[in-house]
């Protein structure tokens, strides 16, 4: 089967990362990891990207509440191989089990800027002078 040029994902890759967000979300609502600091922060799992060959899934993860984002992030980069122990039983239908690695999503502050944005006066002037030219 020939290869798209395209980069976008395919669909067991798309099946499968969200089948380990879930196993993942799992996981850290257990609160199994014994670090102080995810012990007491809320992490919320938005995606899982898996590598083409299904060995290593990219969590996007977002920390509520934490006031030091990256040490969050950075004690569950040190306690992915336990994770990836616990997540196993979960996804035991899986022939390799992926590797993981955590990553900050910034898609909300990117969908904040954008809603800045789009209330700006400068772009409200123009919509509005967009809806004059429209109505004559």
């Amino acid at each position: 089967m020939p290869r798209s040029t395209t980069s976008s994902p395919s669909q067991r890759m798309l099946r499968v990362g969200e089948q380990v967000r879930h196993a993942l979300s799992e996981t850290l609502q257990r609160g199994d990891i014994i670090d102080p600091l995810i012990e007491n922060t809320v992490v919320s799992v938005s995606e899982v990207r898996m590598s083409p060959d299904l060995k290593i899934a990219t969590a996007f993860v977002s920390p509520l509440g934490a006031k030091d984002t990256d040490a969050v992030i950075e004690a569950l980069n040190k306690h992915a191989k336990f994770v990836r122990g616990r997540v196993s039983g979960a996804l035991r239908q899986m022939k390799y089990m992926p590797e993981f690695r955590f990553r900050l999503d910034t898609s909300f502050d990117n969908f904040a800027r954008i809603n800045d944005l789009l209330k700006s006066p400068e772009v409200a002037r123009d919509l509005d002078s967009d809806d004059n030219k429209e109505e004559e």
